[in-house]
């Protein structure tokens, strides 16, 4: 099996990257990266010299590179991470997001089209449902839930997702689409809460929270994440969506609170600033969907992921620095 895994010299993308490759020796991995801010080749360093993994540099809306690397490898398997993800940039430059999100996306499918693939999967974010009330910790997000997003981000995401589906009902493309809440864990760059955050009380600067820090994220470790993707990729139904959440709902005050004890740093270094423009209040996934019809369910406690987290970081100083 040959798989293409764009965007994999990202976070996410470059932890499912050796998720692969170590669970399935035999297998192919070609990873397509732009390589932009957040791609950090250095990342991939572990696994450049073995025979069965490749790396291309460049762009999912490049097509004519696209095509040419289709033609070359001719993969089975699609898992599309490549995304512009940060929600303050996309409030800055909507029309990058709009770009690599929706068109990066359309341009892989008609390469699939074009080629033959038994899957294209399609990583998506639970922030196309928008946010729920603070008030009512009964309500989570499901795959029947609207699709109500609140920044130019969530709103190329969600558009990408409707592009899937509609390319499966349209042309039969088997496809899958998975909606995840917050990742975090080893390789995350820097701009994101828990790195920054680790990153800044350890040069004892100042870790700057939102508001007044209530806003609730549903944290998954990002292993757990990667098994869930490779089991959707193999034995997922075809044109099916499903959420992936780590069952660790969290107040961002909380978690930095947490990344401070666990450094042995004093909570002064907290300070308030002005709220983001549209900044969603709670994400909450129900995961029922996957658990039933796939065994999915995650593995790690936050608690022991924020330490894991912290101990990477503060090991990999190198990797870190080199990434700001």
């Amino acid at each position: 099996m040959t798989i293409i895994v764009t965007g994999g010299a990202g976070f996410i993308g470059s932890n499912f990257v050796f998720h692969m490759l170590g669970t399935y020796p035999d297998y192919r991995i070609i990873c397509l990266d732009k390589l932009t801010y957040a791609g950090n080749l250095s990342t991939l360093a572990p696994v450049m010299g073995k025979p069965n993994f490749r790396f291309v540099k460049a762009d999912i809306c490049d097509r004519e590179a696209v095509y040419k690397l289709f033609e070359e490898e001719k993969p089975g398997i699609v898992v599309n991470f490549a995304a512009e993800s940060h929600v303050d940039r996309s409030i800055e430059e909507p029309e990058i997001f709009l770009q690599t999100n929706i068109i990066g996306t359309s341009v892989l499918m008609d390469a699939c089209r074009k080629y033959g693939i038994t899957r294209f999967h399609q990583v998506s974010t639970d922030e196309v449902y928008g946010d729920l009330p603070l008030d009512r910790p009964d309500l989570f997000f499901t795959e029947e839930s609207p699709i109500r997003p609140s920044s130019p981000y969530s709103s190329s995401k969600a558009s990408a997702d409707l592009l899937v589906l509609a390319y499966h009902r349209t042309y039969g493309l088997p496809v899958t689409i998975s909606r995840c809440s917050n990742n975090y864990g080893p390789y995350q760059f820097p701009e994101k809460l828990i790195p920054f955050m680790i990153m800044n009380a350890l040069n004892d600067r100042p870790l700057p929270v939102f508001g007044e820090g209530l806003n609730v994220r549903d944290w998954l470790y990002v292993e757990d994440h990667c098994r869930a993707i490779d089991l959707i990729i193999q034995k997922g139904r075809d044109g099916e969506v499903y959420n992936i959440g780590g069952h660790n709902e969290m107040r961002n005050i909380d978690v930095v609170k947490m990344i401070c004890r666990e450094l042995g740093k004093p909570e002064s270094l907290i300070t308030y600033v002005p709220d983001r423009k549209g900044h969603d209040l709670r994400y909450a996934i129900d995961a029922t969907k996957i658990r039933e019809e796939l065994g999915w369910v995650p593995e790690m406690r936050f608690e022991d992921g924020i330490k894991e987290t912290v101990r990477w970081y503060l090991g990999n100083w190198g990797w870190w620095e080199s990434s700001r």
